[in-house]
């Protein structure tokens, strides 16, 4: 891909989880070098600076089902409006979490951004897990788990009706990759939702190579390009550390930077989320380190 315009958004979110130092996930990855890496590739970066995120410690978290889903909900309407601005002039886009309830907002701002030309998109979730809880199936009311839900239109209103209608995304268009952890409660979501689900054992079986191609041809089937959110936990715990909800057996160093290859390849990648560097479990910056070589391999 030639150089282009890139634009950094940072979403020091952790009202969706409950493991405190997720928030400084986008410092982690400032400091690991993240701009000047994208400027080497020879792209012309523009750093937006963070959204404005309330403290969990001030705030009561209200509904035990959904916590911090006020809060919540006006982060990511702000993060939605944010990139829905800043995609207006062609320009690539990077956010970086902040917890994976960021993504509503980052993927409805690029979902409404497509609507505007009849068009829509198709996302591609890396993760360890399936993020597919609703209020009443959660076992804990994390929103941080029920985001991907919330993007197909199962949630609450302050969530799936971010800058328009719902869903954001059609479930045939959305692909998970990497997944070995789903919660009893969210099982019949998943296999009834629609969307297609390929886990660890298909990584294993079928290589990442395989899985990755068929996910972009699924996830950008009929639309516009597909939307990579990506979960550092859902690569292998022993490699990236740094993450709140670790699960062993995920994703090696070189298919983490493959699958990424790949999306850059495609041109078909719309924007980028890396999500869940907690520094606070990190060793070293480590995780935020390979954040940052992840992000240079899809640009």
């Amino acid at each position: 891909m030639s150089p282009q315009l890139l634009k950094i958004l940072g979403v020091p979110i952790d009202l969706g989880g409950n493991h405190r130092g997720v928030d400084m996930g986008p410092s982690a990855l400032r400091v690991a070098g993240l701009n000047a890496g994208l400027r080497s590739l020879g792209h012309e970066v523009r750093d937006l600076g963070n959204v404005s995120v309330p403290n969990p410690q001030s705030r009561d978290p209200g509904n035990p089902t959904a916590r911090f889903l006020d809060e919540i909900g006006g982060v990511c309407s702000e993060v939605a409006a944010t990139v829905h601005r800043e995609m207006g002039d062609g320009a690539g886009l990077v956010v970086l979490g902040g917890d994976h309830s960021a993504a509503i907002g980052s993927i409805s701002g690029t979902s409404a951004r497509a609507a505007e030309r009849g068009e829509s998109i198709g996302v591609i979730w890396v993760d360890a897990h399936t993020d597919m809880n609703t209020p009443e199936t959660s076992p804990s009311g994390n929103i941080h788990g029920m985001p991907v839900a919330c993007l197909i239109g199962r949630g609450p209103d302050k969530l799936t009706g971010i800058l328009g209608p719902s869903p954001k995304v059609k479930p045939e268009n959305v692909v998970f990759v990497g997944i070995r952890s789903v919660d009893p409660t969210e099982r019949d979501l998943v296999h009834g939702s629609g969307c297609h689900v390929f886990t660890m054992r298909e990584v294993d079986e079928l290589g990442i190579r395989r899985v990755m191609t068929t996910a972009m041809e699924l996830a950008c089937a009929d639309t516009a390009g597909f939307h990579l959110s990506f979960d550092m936990d859902g690569v292998d715990c022993r490699v990236a550390p740094g993450v709140g909800t670790p699960v062993m057996g995920g994703l090696t160093y070189r298919e983490s930077h493959l699958l990424c290859e790949m999306a850059h390849d495609s041109e078909q990648m719309i924007a980028m989320d890396l999500m869940e560097v907690n520094p606070v479990e990190d060793v070293r910056n480590a995780t935020a380190e390979l954040g940052v070589e992840l992000i240079l391999s899809a640009h």
